[in-house]
């Protein structure tokens, strides 16, 4: 099985394709974990990655489907992927649909989480993490009993500079220009999307994620 998990910043892809990839048995793909694990492992894809991240440039999307399709080269025939926030851009799911193609595969679901605008600002935004025990916060939907300081440890509570208010806009910008027209892409293709209210407790998402599998 292969699904792609497609939504906005802070909608919680990441969080349900983790759940819901223990749950089915199924491999959690996202790129940022690809690329740490291959510069790590140093395969030649990765050695190539790293050349233009030292560069300070975008790593090409030529590297990043060589990299998912060792992925799926390396599934057993009866598992499969929750493809994490990947594609990002037109040019990727065209490039993506190239290589299941050539390997005689389809993309079986395509899961798109959706979430108000000011929600989502409120979800990113809001975060606050302790930097010892790394327990995160959002001081308006899980506040710690002390303004700033965590439960658990007593530690100061940081704040990331990118999940301040007009980086989380602009990202959410981005999302609109780059990302959002994949769904009329696969739309178009005949693909089998579904769209999941994001904007409710994790539990009930995930049961919504659970039931479009089915």
């Amino acid at each position: 099985m292969i699904v792609i998990m497609l939504g906005p910043p802070g909608v919680g892809k990441g969080t349900q394709a983790r759940i819901l990839s223990e749950a089915r048995g199924l491999r959690h793909v996202a790129t940022g974990d690809l690329l740490r694990a291959a510069r790590r492992d140093g395969t030649e894809l990765g050695r190539q990655a790293q050349g233009f991240m030292d560069r300070g440039e975008l790593v090409p999307d030529s590297i990043i489907i060589g990299m998912v399709r060792e992925v799926l080269d390396g599934l057993d025939p009866d598992s499969g992927v929750v493809l994490d926030g990947f594609p990002r851009t037109l040019p990727q799911g065209e490039a993506l649909d190239e290589v299941l193609d050539e390997m005689g595969l389809q993309i079986d679901r395509v899961l798109l989480l959706t979430a108000p605008g000011e929600v989502l600002v409120q979800r990113v935004a809001g975060r606050r993490s302790c930097p010892d025990c790394a327990r995160v916060y959002n001081v308006h939907f899980g506040p710690p009993e002390t303004e700033g300081v965590c439960d658990d440890c007593g530690a100061t509570l940081t704040h990331r500079a990118d999940d301040d208010e007009s980086t989380v806009r602009n990202r959410l910008e981005v999302y609109a220009r780059e990302t959002r027209p994949l769904v009329g892409f696969y739309e178009g293709k005949g693909a089998d999307l579904r769209r999941i209210d994001g904007d409710r407790p994790v539990e009930d998402v995930q049961t919504s994620l659970a039931d479009a599998l089915s």
